[in-house]
């Protein structure tokens, strides 16, 4: 085991890694404060300036992914397609089956620039989680409480506020509405049945109001939906903590471009649309499965620097003050003080810890398990 394959597996240099996202979170949280200034006078340097502070946010978690574990992302398309990526403002469609599915597709909206303006229709239970929710909040993220009745006037009035958006956007959907568990995939198969509607093997009955609302609120401003069906090879399953830990995983990503204008105009032709669509989802998830491949053509997009050179900085500014700091705790000879200190560090690596459990399958919500059997 070389040097920096044993550090990718210390607790310590974990924790180090947390205290640069959260410090680093809280300090472009104050910064998002401080822009709320701007709002009255120029919205679009506002969000413009957002855009660049979430970016040098969540790139370090795609700077995790990208340099620290090495996971490859292919994407199966055609070249059509890939000119288009990062080009246009996109509705996405990613299935929700992974615990790091948010992270691969972050990874593409960073390798096509969009990372910092990419946008996601999230439960409303995330504004209030440090750094994420915060960070979402003053970036217009539309948030939702999955009850249509109670969401439909704020997503609506959401989603329409972002129609003069100034830089490519890309909104990413999980029209399952939840991640795939067993469970909730046998509960979502009795609803499709007393529907009339085709069994899904490797996806959730797709909840199709916040899809249709999307394309119908966002005409005119979206160009394209993509559909992306994750997948990744030698039948692994990986985790946020697997990624942290340095394991390195091969994305696949099948990649289909639609034209807005292919879209149906009426909601209930939109509906239909979306579950044929899963209906594909399906096949291809089957063929994969089978094939170990998607169809299409294989493209590489390389990595970018920046996430890597934004981390380095972040961790060189913060990390020098701290380490000064530790070595003035331990040097003083203070029991109590030493004490105090070790009891931080404590309560931080059970903070970076809770960050992390968001992510997990066995810890997510339990909204599918009985919302299905209600109507949307």
């Amino acid at each position: 085991m070389g040097l920096l394959a044993f550090l990718k597996t210390q607790f310590i240099v974990h924790l180090l890694i947390g205290f640069v996202f959260v410090v680093s979170g809280l300090t472009i949280n104050f910064i998002q404060l401080c822009t709320l200034v701007l709002w009255p006078i120029n919205k679009q340097l506002y969000r413009r300036l957002n855009c660049r502070l979430a970016y040098s946010l969540w790139s370090q978690l795609v700077m995790l992914l990208e340099w620290w574990s090495c996971t490859e992302c292919t994407l199966f398309t055609d070249q059509a397609t890939v000119d288009h990526l990062g080009k246009e403002h996109a509705v996405i469609i990613l299935n929700h089956n992974f615990e790091i599915d948010f992270l691969c597709g972050w990874t593409m909206c960073e390798r096509f620039g969009v990372l910092g303006s990419s946008k996601v229709l999230a439960k409303k239970e995330l504004l209030y989680v440090p750094l994420i929710g915060w960070t979402w909040y003053f970036l217009e993220i539309v948030f939702c409480k999955r009850k249509w009745e109670e969401d439909r006037e704020t997503v609506i009035a959401g989603l329409k506020c972002l129609s003069d958006y100034p830089e490519y956007m890309w909104f990413l959907l999980y029209c399952e509405g939840t991640r795939f568990t067993e469970t909730k995939h046998r509960v979502s198969m009795e609803v499709a049945a007393a529907k009339g509607l085709p069994p899904l093997k490797y996806h959730l009955l797709p909840r199709t109001k916040g899809f249709t609302t999307a394309v119908q609120c966002l005409r005119g401003t979206v160009t394209a939906v993509y559909d992306v069906t994750l997948n990744f090879r030698q039948n692994k399953n990986p985790s946020l903590l697997g990624i942290l830990y340095g394991k390195k995983y091969e994305a696949d990503m099948c990649v289909r471009r639609f034209p807005v204008e292919e879209i149906p105009l009426d909601e209930k032709e939109a509906t239909q649309w979306l579950h044929k669509l899963y209906q594909e989802k399906d096949a291809l998830q089957e063929m994969y499965n089978q094939k170990g491949v998607f169809p299409g053509q294989q493209f590489k997009p390389a990595r970018r620097p920046w996430t890597l050179l934004n981390f380095l900085f972040w961790a060189t500014i913060l990390l020098s003050p701290l380490f000064s700091f530790v070595l003035g705790v331990f040097a003083s000879g203070s029991p109590l003080l030493i004490l105090t200190f070790l009891g931080f560090v404590g309560a931080a690596s059970f903070g970076v810890r809770r960050l992390i459990g968001v992510t997990e399958i066995e810890k997510g919500s339990n909204y599918g398990n009985q919302e299905f059997k209600k109507r949307e």
